[in-house]
């Protein structure tokens, strides 16, 4: 089993930034896949940016020009940063990874709230 561990979340005014990190709790597993979803209150969880183990990166239209996620494939962590953040970036962020055979895992969420 493997956990992914989540931090960099909090509250930011408007047109702030965040840097959002999830790392997997062992080496011993390998991600084809791995992105960052968020869920704001009373709403669903959408995918918010995504990137391969190839590097191959894929961004919500709301979120295009102002985040970045990025990998460090030595271990497997993913970067969220965050940047002109606005109030309805609100929610909580999930990272999730998928490994080549297709089983996928779920972080537990970080908050991030974004009000003056």
């Amino acid at each position: 089993q493997v956990q992914l561990v989540e931090s960099g979340g909090g509250l930011v005014q408007p047109g702030g930034s965040l840097r959002l990190s999830c790392a997997p709790s062992t080496t011993a597993f390998s991600f084809s896949y791995m992105g960052w979803s968020r869920q704001p209150p009373e709403q669903t969880r959408d995918l918010v940016a995504s990137i391969t183990a190839r590097g191959k990166t894929d961004y919500a239209e709301s979120v295009k020009g102002r985040f970045t996620i990025s990998r460090d494939n030595a271990d497997s962590t993913i970067y969220l940063q965050m940047n002109s953040l606005k109030p309805e970036d609100t929610g909580v962020y999930y990272c999730n990874a998928v490994t080549p055979w297709g089983q996928a895992y779920w972080g537990q969420g970080t908050q991030v709230t974004v009000s003056s």
